[in-house]
């Protein structure tokens, strides 16, 4: 264990598998306190059981963001740090996919998320300091076809981010910083199942029907090249952003999947 001068209380949502699971870990082996939420009992169960095994201060326990009664277990919770980890994903043209697919990734990417943020915040302000940290992603800088249920709402989150990170500037009495960590396309699976979520129903009736074998081919090969398996930056940049005391906003790996996007959106 890496022992730090400052040790947050950190409360993580959506720490269950991927790259939550990954920060949660290495923020504990860090020395800190952390509280890793997940969606199921049985992902908490496991970690817990890690935990106990490499002597970790990390308490893992099921929580739903979208459920209020879950929500009712952070009453009891002393954290000084949130990290907006929990999302789900979705995939389909917009031009006729469901309105109410559209709805639920909204519900838990962005309401759910916000309503989290803002029961923390509340906290914070009580104790005068705290940070807010939420992970958006890449592709809430750029638009991807086909991706824009999940696009839409890390273009939202950026947005959300950006506004607070304002407001709370504004407050003479509390010392809340807000982050924001971008990650690139990164080889969890979480991706692929993501834009598999589609075919589902594009296969049924889509104006996009005849172009659907070309599609899965040109993403299968696209996910392959672009996704990176070396987590270490990535999860790097969580502990940073948790442990620096500065003003730093944007947090951002892999570094080449960043240069892209900006040449992409010069010429865009």
């Amino acid at each position: 264990m890496v022992n730090i001068l400052k040790k947050n209380k950190i409360l993580i949502t959506g720490s269950g598998s991927g790259l939550g699971k990954m920060a949660a870990i290495s923020l504990a082996k860090r020395g800190h306190l952390v509280y890793a939420s997940t969606f199921y009992e049985n992902q908490a169960e496991e970690l817990n059981k890690y935990a106990k095994e490499n002597n970790l201060n990390l308490i893992s326990f099921k929580l739903d963001i979208r459920d209020k009664i879950d929500l009712e277990k952070l009453n009891t919770l002393d954290f000084d740090t949130l990290i907006n980890n929990a999302a789900i994903g979705d995939s389909g043209s917009l031009s006729e996919v469901n309105i109410n697919r559209i709805k639920n990734v909204f519900n838990t990417n962005i309401f759910a998320t916000l309503n989290i943020t803002q029961l923390a915040i509340k906290k914070f302000i009580e104790n005068k300091k705290g940070k807010v940290i939420f992970i958006s992603s890449l592709s809430g800088r750029t638009a991807i076809k086909f991706l824009g249920p999940y696009c839409t709402t890390k273009f939202c989150l950026q947005g959300i981010a950006e506004c607070l990170k304002k407001e709370m500037k504004m407050l003479e009495y509390a010392d809340i910083k807000i982050k924001l960590i971008e990650p690139g396309a990164y080889a969890t699976g979480f991706n692929k199942i993501n834009t598999a979520k589609k075919y589902k129903w594009m296969e049924q009736k889509s104006y996009f029907k005849f172009r659907l074998d070309s599609l899965k081919e040109n993403e299968e090969m696209t996910w392959n090249f672009l996704e990176s398996k070396n987590f270490k930056p990535i999860i790097k940049q969580y502990v940073k952003a948790v442990e620096d005391n500065n003003y730093k906003f944007r947090y951002c790996r892999p570094l080449i999947q960043k240069l892209a996007i900006k040449i992409l959106l010069l010429f865009s």
